[in-house]
């Protein structure tokens, strides 16, 4: 049976990334995800991010340490849990998130533009099941 969903799904996110790299040729897709992640839920801690995105931990080390060393995020111990790590944008951070946030807003509105919001809420459904059940069978 041929694969129905996984290479559009890889074709999709490969070009997501060409897309926000031809709009911020310096940002790749996992530091541009993470930026519109603080962009739109605030700080966040190492854990919750690592819940969001399922990157393995020395990978998101590393893409945070790219972050806070172009003075995007600052990392500092969190307050209610001295072993945990909080990320914050800096004022320049904003800035950069803002833009592309803006650029996958106007990607995101250009797809979903003339289609039918059941369909969206379908896909969305779809999406959200393939994630559940990769991560229950790893």
């Amino acid at each position: 049976m041929p694969l129905r969903l996984i290479f559009t799904i890889h074709r999709s996110t490969h070009r997501i990334g060409l897309f926000i790299q031809r709009h911020s040729p310096d940002i790749n897709q996992a530091e541009a995800h993470i930026l519109c992640h603080l962009l739109e839920f605030g700080d966040s801690a190492v854990s919750e991010l690592h819940r969001a995105f399922a990157h393995r931990r020395s990978t998101l080390t590393s893409v945070l340490d790219r972050l806070v060393a172009r003075g995007f995020v600052t990392r500092e111990p969190s307050e209610k849990d001295r072993r945990s790590f909080v990320v914050r944008l800096t004022r320049t951070g904003k800035k950069r998130a803002a833009r592309i946030h803006r650029h996958l807003e106007s990607l995101e509105a250009s797809v979903l533009r003339g289609s039918d919001r059941k369909i969206a809420d379908a896909f969305n459904q779809i999406m959200n099941r393939l994630e559940q059940m990769a991560t229950d069978n790893l």
